[in-house]
């Protein structure tokens, strides 16, 4: 990849956002030097670059809270990051699910200038790592997470998500904006999820059925 398009720091460094790519919430903002970038898309994981250590760190290497790379995006200066992720758990050192102090799990709109998609890569894995990330959420039931307050409300409240996820994938069709329909199919697809776990349908049973229809 030619890293000559961003617009490094003095330093050799890019501020990094990251964000929970099922309920948009901003989990942390660190540095990434380009080995870090490198890194983090090579291996879909976090990794960034200390400042006061002056090495690479691969986000929960010690913790276990690693965060797996969704999809990533540069700003239009280029000279800023941002990493769509599904965490394994909380990003902050407090226990935290995120740095920020008062963050909610509102969705954020952005305009994409898409980097990297693992998605490409491997579909199957990374909506299974949602799987488990709904599973996870429904057995601990975490306070503050948006997937704890959709599964408190019960299927009513679920359906009708999924419902008004469906019209904002039709209108963005509609719209002939690439960019709206992948941000509204990307939300219909983890409250289908959150469905099929109220529901107890696993995702595999789903595949199943797909290699069904079209394997031969």
């Amino acid at each position: 990849m030619d890293f000559s398009q961003f617009r490094f720091d003095k330093q050799g460094l890019l501020p990094a956002i990251v964000q929970d790519v099922q309920t948009g919430q901003v989990l942390m903002v660190a540095y990434m030097n380009q080995d870090a970038l490198k890194k983090s898309l090579t291996t879909g994981q976090m990794w960034f670059y200390s400042r006061s250590r002056q090495a690479l760190w691969h986000k929960g290497e010690t913790s276990g809270n690693t965060q797996t790379i969704v999809q990533a995006f540069y700003d239009c200066d280029a000279d800023t990051l941002l990493f769509h992720v599904i965490p394994a758990g909380p990003a902050c050192h407090t226990g935290e699910v995120s740095c920020f102090v008062g963050a909610s799990d509102h969705e954020v709109n952005h305009t994409p200038w898409l980097l990297t998609s693992t998605v490409e890569q491997r579909p199957s894995d990374v909506l299974q790592l949602l799987e488990q990330r709904v599973a996870e959420r429904a057995a601990e039931m975490p306070e503050g997470s948006y997937t704890t307050y959709l599964f408190e409300k019960g299927i009513d409240k679920i359906l009708k998500k999924v419902g008004e996820e469906t019209a904002e994938v039709i209108i963005g069709a509609k719209n002939r904006n690439p960019a709206e329909v992948q941000y509204e199919v990307a939300d219909l697809l983890y409250h289908l999820m959150v469905m099929l776990r109220e529901q107890n349908v696993p995702f595999s049973a789903i595949l199943q059925e797909l290699e069904r229809r079209y394997a031969n």
